[in-house]
């Protein structure tokens, strides 16, 4: 591979990107750039890296209306959901511009003299990003790294290159040469990257993330890794039946179900008839076809590979026993569009129960209890959100104490995350830490213990 060609999933003639291949040793002589940057960048005072970012955040803000219409246009994410991310990514930006000021150390009693910690930045961050969400991943990743002291490598997904390439026209206006770069490349890329960096973080598919954890720890480096998600929606017989319909739908469907965060399982306890009626009527009304209307919620899917994913599911579910409770109707033949569906009968064992599809497909399963829900909620090896319905706090809060997910939403849908909040996984979902809010300076720093002996 010497190019990066990324095409628009609703037009797979229209080329976005066509650009080099990172090669190896230029990932290199990026890494030493961006180290030499790295250590006046570091040395430089709070405010200097909070401007810094707050003029980045304001160049996206000038820009908006053009990021979003490339998001649109990429990776074909729906043109109000692109707005969302572009706004996101602004506040992302400016919450992290804010913690260049944050508190760094902690003092300690000592029986004489002085105790403190303090935290200093690792150097050179190596980001590796999806893309599923183009611009908000590099920035919830980079702000951060940025914030703290660090120098920054993204090395993007190439569905996602061009939007990568305009983050970083943005961002090198406002920081010193050298600083942040974008490499645009595939495996390769990726592998020299973490080969030359002081700690290196990842989105994207579980065996990718595994296989980047082993060759960090080999590095000596540490490696944050969020690595997809079979996420699970539990419907107690006093929830809001409405409400819940309403969330599911979307989390399940929108962007396609091209979220990690997506509702994938959806288990309700006693009979799951009222609620399949509920989620077929909510799906139909989102709207489905070419992203850039405004009404729609459901567009395509990445790749000619993702749908036919889908459509393999679909027909291997229905081979199991499954029933199609909802489905939309495809959009067209010009684009990588498959209609979303809800699959309903399948055995808690079932392949579709066990196994990520990024894509708008979701289950529908009956149980007896709260215990049975919990133990199919729990019983994958992906644990990173579970939602609960239910109009009874203390069930709820008992519940959310059983689940085995890095996070838990009460009467709320799986898919968004608030940006100040640590995001992550359990098990095969996450590995290496949380992302996000506060979370961040514990990966993108390390800290230092000094201890000053008493005068004598």
């Amino acid at each position: 591979m010497t190019r990066v060609v990324s095409t628009s999933p609703q037009r797979p003639s229209d080329v976005v990107a066509d650009v080099s291949v990172t090669e190896p040793g230029a990932v290199l002589a990026a890494a030493a750039q961006a180290r030499a940057a790295q250590r006046e960048w570091s040395s430089a005072a709070p405010g200097v890296r909070a401007a810094a970012l707050s003029a980045v955040a304001q160049a996206v803000a000038d820009n908006a209306a053009e990021l979003a219409a490339l998001a649109v246009r990429e990776v074909g994410k729906p043109a109000a959901e692109a707005a969302g991310e572009v706004a996101r990514t602004i506040a992302l930006l400016r919450y992290y511009a804010q913690q260049a000021f944050d508190p760094i150390g902690e003092t300690y009693p000592t029986g004489a003299g002085l105790g403190f910690t303090a935290r200093r930045p690792r150097g050179v961050a190596g980001l590796i990003t999806a893309w599923n969400f183009p611009l908000a991943i590099p920035v919830w990743k980079s702000a951060p790294a940025l914030a703290f002291g660090n120098a920054v490598l993204i090395k993007p997904s190439p569905d996602a290159t061009a939007c990568a390439l305009r983050l970083g026209e943005l961002f090198a206006a406002h920081l010193p040469a050298g600083l942040f770069s974008v490499l645009p490349g595939a495996a390769a890329t990726g592998a020299a990257l973490v080969s030359c960096v002081d700690a290196v973080s990842f989105t994207g598919s579980g065996a990718v993330g595994r296989g980047i954890a082993i060759d960090a720890a080999r590095q000596g480096i540490p490696a944050q890794c969020e690595m997809g998600g079979l996420s699970a929606t539990i419907v107690l017989p006093d929830a809001d039946l409405d409400r819940a319909a309403t969330d599911i739908a979307y989390a399940a469907m929108g962007f396609a179900g091209q979220k990690c965060t997506a509702t994938k399982r959806v288990i309700v306890v006693g009979d799951s008839g009222p609620l399949g009626e509920a989620l077929a009527s909510r799906i139909g009304d989102l709207g489905f076809g070419d992203p850039a209307d405004p009404k729609v919620v459901v567009g395509p899917v990445i790749s000619e590979q993702a749908r036919d994913r889908v459509a393999d599911a679909v027909a291997h579910a229905r081979a199991d026993g499954g029933q199609v409770v909802a489905c939309g109707t495809r959009a067209g033949d010009d684009g990588w569009f498959v209609g979303p569906t809800v699959i309903a009968g399948l055995a808690p064992d079932a392949v579709l129960n066990h196994e990520e599809v990024f894509g708008p497909i979701a289950t529908l399963t009956s149980v007896l209890d709260l215990d049975a829900a919990l133990a199919m909620a729990n019983g994958t090896d992906y644990g990173l959100v579970t939602a609960i319905y239910t109009a009874d706090l203390d069930v709820a809060l008992a519940a959310a104490d059983r689940c085995e997910s890095g996070m838990v939403k009460v009467n709320a849908p799986t898919a968004g995350v608030d940006f100040h909040l640590p995001f992550g996984g359990e098990k095969d979902s996450g590995y290496g830490g949380r992302e996000q809010g506060k979370a961040a300076a514990a990966f993108y720093t390390s800290s230092r213990t000094v201890q000053i002996g008493a005068n004598r």
